[in-house]
């Protein structure tokens, strides 16, 4: 008796354990395609945002008052902050195309206190 449900606890432990092992593996087979996000195990390689180029004030020239790049594809959302935990500021590619332009509103960016550029941007 005790010999026959030995038997029949160990065979269910195995059928999880193969069913588990199936589950895990099918899992780890998610890949991220070219769509610059994704979930899985890959690198996910983001934008490159090249042909950067500041506005200036007119009133003051050590405020910057617009931003301008063009990223190698084309986002829904497009955000810059000039500062690690800034603000972020909104983008337009007017539509379409990859060219973007960041109005600094409502107040300007001062040139001294800016120590990086990062470009937010999803599909």
């Amino acid at each position: 008796m005790f010999a026959k449900r030995a038997l029949t606890v160990f065979l269910i432990g195995l059928l999880a354990f193969a069913f588990a092992s199936i589950v895990y593996a099918y899992a780890a087979t998610n890949t991220v395609d070219l769509s610059k996000a994704g979930d899985g195990v890959a690198t996910v390689s983001g934008y490159h945002a090249s042909n950067v180029t500041y506005t200036v004030g007119t009133a003051n020239p050590a405020d910057i008052t617009s931003v301008a790049f063009d990223l190698d594809g084309t986002g829904t959302t497009v955000e810059v902050r000039f500062a690690a935990g800034g603000t972020l500021y909104n983008c337009s590619n007017g539509g379409s195309g990859t060219h973007y332009s960041c109005t600094i509103t409502p107040n300007t960016v001062s040139v001294t206190s800016i120590n990086s550029l990062e470009v937010v941007a999803a599909q």
